[in-house]
């Protein structure tokens, strides 16, 4: 029997992101006897997917974080490239930094070389100008790309041709179920009755968590009974915490961590929030649909993410008054089955994970 072939997948670590998640759900339903991934990461420590990935069969190697003009990471990146001429298929998930892996990539004769847009902006900070330097050239060396949606990869790749490639997800496994529902809001002490809207998301700039918490004490001031779920860690958590306690909800909010019973805390909320200030195509809105949950989300993510009629955009400028008012009106939007709608609209994981194995098999053959 012939060796599967292998790709390598580079990304930041293995944590649970939304891209991390979209990787995941595609390595697993992947026919892994004809092609199998590897992971270069730029983290030291275990990350939450590495032990599924080596039960998988895939490999993890280990480069020092990103910084583009250390000799050392350089260094590393070169000799990493050196030892391991078998991969000819190179897949970059780093946004805007893709093309510092790609070059060298491209100067190690690497035939296939992806890079994936995840997002359509990036945070304006002292990093951003050194970004966008790096963005430009990501057409020059990379030969194929990716986007998860359309606004990505517009901004990404500056007019360069490129193809979409849905965030699938499993969709039975998120399929509203009232009895897990029912289970989950007691392992959280939530109690049966209450009202409780939900955001999943790493606790960074980008996602808005303080105007989220601003709109929470807008429905808790009308909706008694009303419960913040918030799913997730990162750099900011602390900050909000703080937030929630200064406006005297602590008890009202819960903060869950990094989870991996997404598609059950699902179950658990009765509407979704998303004030994000930029997005690429987040996966947590399919998943959100797909449990047949009315969302309420920010009208800077992409339009294309609403896949059934469940999602309502609000923008940034409207007050949490006003974004209260609108989850409040969606309190007792029956769930509903939304599987041939998630489906038809091309997010199914089966799917999607064979046309990307018919991909990298194509380019294996057209190398042979």
């Amino acid at each position: 029997m012939n060796k599967p072939i292998r790709v390598l997948q580079v990304v930041t670590h293995m944590n649970r992101g939304g891209l991390e998640t979209m990787l995941m759900n595609y390595y697993r339903h992947i026919d892994r006897d004809r092609v199998q991934f590897d992971f270069l990461v730029h983290r030291d420590k275990r990350a939450a997917y590495d032990d599924e990935i080596e039960a998988l069969g895939g490999k993890i190697y280990r480069l020092p974080r990103l910084v583009p003009w250390s000799v050392h990471y350089q260094k590393a990146l070169n000799c990493f490239f050196d030892s391991h001429s078998e991969y000819k298929i190179v897949h970059v998930h780093q946004d805007c930094l893709s093309s510092v892996i790609l070059k060298v990539a491209h100067k190690h004769g690497v035939p296939v070389r992806i890079a994936h847009s995840h997002n359509s902006n990036q945070d304006i900070n002292l990093k951003y100008l050194i970004k966008m330097f790096y963005k430009q050239s990501i057409p020059r060396y990379a030969n194929k790309l990716f986007a998860c949606g359309q606004l990505a990869g517009e901004w990404m790749f500056g007019g360069a041709p490129f193809e979409v490639l849905n965030n699938a997800v499993d969709i039975k496994k998120y399929l509203y179920d009232h009895e897990c529902a029912r289970q989950i809001r007691d392992k959280l002490m939530i109690p049966q009755d209450a009202f409780v809207f939900g955001h999943i998301g790493r606790f960074s700039y980008q996602k808005n968590h303080s105007y989220l918490i601003d709109i929470f004490a807008s429905v808790a001031s009308k909706e008694p009974k009303a419960k913040l779920l918030m799913v997730g860690d990162g750099d900011l958590r602390p900050e909000m915490e703080a937030k929630v306690k200064v406006l005297g909800l602590i008890d009202r909010v819960i903060f869950t961590g990094v989870r991996s019973d997404v598609p059950e805390l699902l179950q658990a909320m009765d509407v979704f929030v998303f004030p994000s200030l930029y997005e690429g195509l987040p996966v947590t809105i399919v998943e959100a649909q797909a449990a047949g949950l009315p969302c309420v989300i920010s009208d800077q993510v992409p339009s294309d993410c609403a896949v059934t009629d469940l999602v309502e955009f609000m923008s940034l400028a409207s007050s949490p008054e006003e974004w209260a008012e609108r989850i409040i009106a969606a309190k007792g939007t029956p769930r509903r089955n939304t599987y041939d709608e998630v489906a038809r609209a091309g997010f199914g994981i089966a799917e999607n994970a064979a046309w990307l194995e018919k991909f990298y098999l194509s380019k294996q053959k057209e190398m042979d």
